[in-house]
């Protein structure tokens, strides 16, 4: 099979180690949709010694740094992936993502009737990581469980 190679970028953000078929998770998180004008990168689905299953998707965005909140954010819809930044083509940085132990504010509650849905109370919702691989989190007001493959649906923009 003839390899692929995929150019450098010279200054951004390389997010590598992403499960398999969620870079577009990632790219809609970010609120990046690529009429912003910078250079993207996705590969998806790429040979991966590390990864379970030997696959990963890989995001390289030019001219992004990411925010805590941001690399907070992705941490729950790709709790494997490392951030890569990159200046003057080189990497000058390399940080695993980490899943905190409670997640506020974040992400709705799937459950329609939980207090943190109504809007007359204005309660922010509040989950407790009840297990890191795969990622469980549970509401601590109704007890509603999401499981990491359902994070995305219920993350709040």
């Amino acid at each position: 099979m003839k390899e692929m190679k995929v150019s450098k970028i010279n200054n951004g953000t390389v997010i590598d180690h992403i499960p398999p078929g969620r870079a577009l998770e990632v790219l809609k998180l970010l609120g990046i949709t690529g009429k912003e004008g910078k250079m993207i990168l996705v590969a998806m689905n790429v040979t991966s010694n590390r990864m379970k299953g030997g696959r990963k998707d890989i995001v390289k965005i030019e001219g992004l740094y990411l925010s805590e909140d941001q690399i907070r954010r992705i941490a729950l819809i790709a709790p494997t992936a490392t951030i890569n930044i990159i200046k003057n083509r080189e990497v000058v940085e390399k940080k695993g993502v980490e899943i905190p132990d409670e997640v506020s504010g974040i992400l709705k509650c799937s459950n329609p009737t939980c207090i943190t849905r109504n809007e007359k109370v204005r309660v922010a919702s509040k989950f407790r990581v009840i297990n890191k691989n795969p990622l469980r989190l549970q509401c601590v007001y109704c007890e509603s469980i999401i499981e990491e493959e359902e994070i995305s649906k219920y993350m709040v923009t």
